[in-house]
């Protein structure tokens, strides 16, 4: 599957629009990590935990997206973005959109 945050792939001609394809997840922060950001705070720095927690969201809502679009036998997905927003206190939603296209 060919993912672009562009409308367009290079060198391909899309002839036909399938529609809207999506994937997400909500994730809810752990105590534990809470306690351990919060003196990263303190001491500035990265939060590893908080890194590696979205890192991880982002590739299962791209996965998610990606099941979206073969089902529906497309050949790419453009113009692919990433939104996120609070669900709860402590949680929030990572959801990433994009285009599915056949190609000509």
């Amino acid at each position: 599957m060919i993912l672009s945050t562009s409308h367009t792939i290079a060198g391909r001609e899309i002839k036909e629009s399938l529609g809207i394809v999506k994937g997400n997840t909500v994730r809810a922060r752990h105590i534990g990590r809470d306690i351990m950001a919060g003196f990263r705070n303190i001491i500035g720095g990265e939060i590893i935990d908080y890194t590696k927690m979205l890192a991880e969201s982002r590739e299962q809502s791209i996965d998610r997206m990606i099941q979206d679009a073969e089902s529906l036998k497309a050949d790419a997905i453009v113009g692919i973005r990433f939104v996120t927003s609070s669900v709860m206190q402590g949680a929030a939603e990572l959801l990433v959109y994009g285009t599915a296209v056949k190609f000509k």
